[in-house]
């Protein structure tokens, strides 16, 4: 069992007064038999108050409106969470078993959307890393290995190049990119080999350094194994999520997970700062605070009324 207390602040700057701010958060740990949340505080400045629901997928989400003027807009989030170790799926069952299972479940609605994939340019490198006949005669569990491992070996690691709306076929063209994408690719191949497949958004937390990702916010694929059920693929870390990662929300794509995104009256020209701690079971802090994401002016229509965004806030 691992025990961490997590900081997350998001500051939005505005050259000018705005107002009408409305906007959506998905900020709250999911809770269940691996992961609880012993406290949780949301402060919006300005003393807004924050209504929650639950989404399609499950997932906690807070809406709130900052209707007076403002020139700054803070969301701090404080949580102690602990997690607990789950067992590893029993591969031992024939792949053909396994496959015959996905088939059966593949037409339920549970299912349906985690198996539809974007549309991909065919092409030599895809057709290779994806064979539907050589894969059939692996379970699923052992191709979801291989294909986590294939996106962590063949995908460099570097922030600044692709944004949330970079596609399947960007992403894969220039191997390179941050977790969402690693993420985003590991998905789309999953699919493309009929195994169920989610995106998952959360913090990871290793008590050692060394991981791409640790303190900020983070991105990773669960994927469906049959008679076992859905378990976490970290491709940014080649690893199998356990412990050292804290789900915030699942969904079909990053759309579905986005932290924070909303509208606003005014001016189109503000910057946004993140700021992430994690404080570890030994009392080390992570701190990646006043970490600058977004800082450019973001073009919009005459009309004042912002259009709705996605504020990109994972490493």
């Amino acid at each position: 069992m691992s025990k961490f207390k997590i900081r997350h602040i998001t500051k939005y700057s505005y050259q000018v007064p705005v107002r009408d701010s409305a906007n959506q958060i998905i900020l709250y740990p999911i809770k269940d038999n691996f992961q609880d949340v012993l406290h949780h505080h949301i402060l919006v400045s300005g003393d807004v108050p924050v209504e929650t629901h639950f989404d399609y997928f499950g997932n906690k989400v807070g809406t709130f409106t900052h209707s007076k003027p403002h020139t700054d807009l803070v969301i701090d989030s404080q949580v102690v969470v602990v997690t607990k170790p789950r067992d590893l799926p029993d591969d031992s069952l024939p792949a053909d078993t396994q496959w015959e299972e996905i088939k059966k479940i593949s037409s339920q609605y549970q299912f349906i959307d985690f198996l539809r994939h974007e549309a991909v340019a065919k092409s030599d490198e895809i057709e290779a890393v994806i064979d539907p006949k050589h894969q059939k005669t692996q379970t699923p569990l052992a191709i979801a290995q291989q294909l986590c491992l294939y996106v962590y070996k063949n995908f460099t690691y570097k922030k600044g190049i692709t944004t949330v709306e970079s596609t399947f076929d960007e992403v894969w063209k220039i191997k390179t990119g941050v977790c969402q994408d690693f993420a985003h690719v590991l998905l789309s191949l999953l699919r493309l080999s009929d195994i169920p497949a989610r995106y998952v958004s959360g913090y990871i937390c290793p008590n050692k350094s060394g991981m791409r990702g640790e303190g900020a916010t983070h991105a990773w694929v669960e994927a469906y194994i049959p008679f076992y059920g859905w378990l976490g693929f970290d491709p940014t870390n080649n690893c199998v999520v356990n412990e050292t990662h804290v789900r915030l929300a699942v969904g079909r794509n990053f759309s579905d997970c986005s932290p924070v995104k909303g509208t606003y009256r005014g001016t189109s020209e503000h910057t946004l700062e993140v700021a992430v701690s994690v404080s570890y079971e030994d009392g080390h802090i992570h701190d990646s605070a006043n970490e600058v994401v977004e800082q450019e002016p973001v073009a919009f229509s005459r009309n004042s009324y912002r259009r709705h965004q996605e504020i990109q806030m994972q490493q």
